[in-house]
């Protein structure tokens, strides 16, 4: 698993669903690259622009509801975004996320949007605006497909 990612955040609200995320009328692939761009267009037009490689999108509650598909997830994969902290997530982003090999975290912190934020995994610590916040510690099998990238490379490199 990732020891510690460093990155800026992106701050989100509340209730952000998987129409937000990427609409519906990008469906249509499955590229990362050409969903990136439009991740939250009709919400933030500009704000994939602003995502550099790295950063932490930094949300509220019911992250990720809406649609079970994984373009959002491959979405934000495509921004490069390191890391996803929210109060909540729906469970089946959670796993789309986990799967994909996006390291999510449950727990509400106070940032501010690109301010620095340090995750340490091995000490389930996250530091934002000088503050320290704690949250639970993966599974060792979570731990193991986030490490390999995402589920589908997590059991092409087992032996079974």
């Amino acid at each position: 698993m990732l020891d510690k990612i460093d990155g800026r955040a992106i701050i989100l609200g509340d209730n952000i669903d998987t129409d937000q995320i990427i609409p519906a009328k990008y469906l249509n692939t499955s590229d990362p690259e050409k969903l990136a761009p439009h991740f939250m267009e009709n919400e933030y037009p500009e704000l994939a622009k602003t995502i550099k490689k790295g950063d932490i999108i930094v949300a509220g509650k019911n992250f990720g509801s809406g649609s079970s598909r994984e373009h959002a997830v491959i979405t934000i994969k495509g921004l490069g975004v390191s890391c996803i902290i929210a109060e909540s997530f729906a469970r089946i982003f959670f796993r789309n996320g986990i799967n994909n090999g996006i390291p999510l975290i449950d727990a509400k912190i106070n940032a501010k949007n690109f301010v620095n934020i340090k995750i340490d995994f091995s000490k389930s610590t996250i530091i934002s605006n000088s503050s320290t916040y704690y949250f639970t510690k993966y599974p060792e099998f979570l731990e193991k497909i986030i490490e390999k990238g995402g589920l589908i490379n997590y059991v092409r490199s087992e032996q079974w």
